[in-house]
């Protein structure tokens, strides 16, 4: 499940979005040493997780042999997670005027989630 979340704008880079939501992460969790990411997060994302946390940054590539659609491992976790959130009417659109708003619907669907899996059969 998601531990953390933050909606930017659309102008904030892919490698500035995930320092804040690292940031978030900072101190919660301390038994995460690894995290997964897709190549728009290479580069000096992993130093800067490693220097501000102890992270460890894992980039998980795409191989340049493979044609066609190849599950990545992984990768199919948050693309599984989106699918989730976009069953949510209140997600698959941007309703929202504010991101907090937006931030806390993308909660509110998780817990609704967890509570559905969680109930007895």
């Amino acid at each position: 499940m998601i531990l953390a979340v933050v909606v930017h704008a659309g102008s904030v880079q892919d490698r500035d979005g995930a320092k804040r939501v690292l940031r978030k992460l900072m101190g919660r969790f301390p038994r995460l040493t690894l995290l997964w990411a897709d190549g728009g997060y290479a580069g000096q994302l992993a130093a800067w997780a490693a220097w501000i946390a102890n992270w460890t940054l894992e980039i998980v590539k795409r191989s340049d042999d493979i044609k066609g659609f190849k599950v990545l491992p992984k990768r199919w976790l948050v693309e599984r997670t989106f699918g989730w959130l976009g069953r949510y009417r209140r997600l698959s659109k941007d309703y929202e005027a504010q991101t907090a708003s937006s931030e806390t619907w993308i909660h509110l669907a998780m817990i609704n989630l967890m509570v559905h899996r969680l109930k007895p059969g």
